[in-house]
């Protein structure tokens, strides 16, 4: 983790800066986030996230620059997953937010709530995304042909998944 970034959870004052964040042009390509979301949505949206839901914020100098979210799995008989979605304010891509956030979620789902398996979804393009994914012990499971629509078009999404070490 580099030293000038901070992790910690979100609070209801960060949606502001986290707004900016989340309408970056290379955040909402790089995620499933449209563009032009009000600030008053994601009030609203933080407001009635799910019970159980590990929301973490990546700060410079007390700034927001990015955000993950670690998000249980509903089903009973799938309580040992959870999935994980996340991005990084365009400006301050490669700083290693994006990784600080990541081992930060890894470390809550493996020491604090026993969490064996952590899935996700990224762009098949998206080769930075992907090789922080697999740097973490994440192994690809397969591919999903127009995943979503992005951009004009449809793209395909690696389905990935890492099951906890040891």
């Amino acid at each position: 983790m580099t030293d000038d970034i901070q992790i910690r959870a979100v609070e209801p004052e960060d949606l502001p800066a986290l707004t900016e964040v989340y309408s970056q042009p290379r955040f909402i390509w790089g995620t499933l986030q449209l563009p032009h979301t009000s600030l008053d949505e994601r009030r609203r949206r933080f407001s009635t996230r799910p019970a159980g839901v590990l929301q973490l914020v990546a700060l410079i100098d007390g700034k927001p620059i990015g955000s993950a979210g670690l998000h249980p799995v509903e089903n009973r008989r799938r309580a040992h997953a959870a999935t994980v979605g996340m991005g990084v304010h365009d400006a301050y891509a490669g700083r290693g937010a994006g990784r600080a956030l990541l081992a930060a979620l890894l470390e809550q789902a493996d020491r604090w709530l026993n969490l064996t398996r952590i899935e996700l979804t990224v762009w098949a393009d998206n080769a930075r995304a992907i090789a922080l994914y697999e740097h973490a012990g994440f192994a690809r499971e397969g591919l999903h042909k127009a995943y979503a629509y992005r951009d004009g078009a449809y793209v395909d999404a690696l389905a990935m998944a890492r099951l906890r070490p040891g």
